[in-house]
């Protein structure tokens, strides 16, 4: 999977202004450029979408549909989530949030989110404390301008940060396509960890 935020929408984390990045001998791509070599990676099976120059999600399905870490896409009234991995207690959290049994992970993030957003004040950690599996999921609400990024404790997915070409922020679970693109401007994204970002 592949998100790229612009820095008026995210602004990078300290830790990723690296001052080795500065130093590198390679320079970080163009947003559209990281975009490309991504998509082009698998030209038959990927899928992206993209929002003005403001932000971009580009996800590739697994080759096995059947693994136990799947790789999920969803869009819904303007949400948009790619989730990676698996929630072990997705049937009790859908009957929690009063959600059909059909409800997928992807489909549960967007509906925790807007919980979040509309009924809070929620601390975010709050939501995630409730999430058991292996999970690592980027949600881009497009009305709001916010962008909500998390990683499970378990270490079972990764992902991956840096900075692209004009300052964007590069979200990825292939560290490949973040060496690739951000230079020496990446980190792993913290275990347990969140972002919300607003652009207003």
């Amino acid at each position: 999977m592949l998100a790229i935020f612009n820095k008026g929408l995210v602004k990078p984390p300290q830790e990723l202004n690296s001052p080795a990045s500065l130093a590198s001998s390679r320079k970080p791509k163009l947003p559209q450029e990281i975009l490309k070599d991504f998509e082009s990676s698998n030209p038959s099976n990927s899928f992206s979408i993209s929002f003005g120059d403001v932000a971009s999600l580009a996800y590739i399905p697994p080759q096995n549909p059947y693994s136990i870490h799947q790789r999920l896409f969803c869009g819904l009234n303007d949400i948009y989530c790619i989730f990676l991995g698996s929630l072990n207690n997705l049937c009790s959290l859908n009957r929690q949030y009063g959600l059909s049994k059909g409800t997928n992970e992807a489909m549960f993030v967007i509906e925790a989110y807007r919980t979040l957003r509309d009924r809070g004040p929620y601390p975010a950690h709050q939501v995630l404390k409730d999430l058991e599996g292996t999970f690592g999921f980027v949600v881009y609400d497009t009305k709001a301008g916010h962008v909500f990024a998390a990683l499970g404790a378990n270490e079972g997915v990764g992902l991956f940060w840096g900075i692209a070409g004009d300052g964007s922020v590069v979200i990825s679970d292939n560290l490949e396509v973040i060496k690739g693109s951000c230079a020496k401007s990446l980190h792993h994204f913290h275990l347990g960890a969140c972002s919300i970002a607003n652009k207003g």
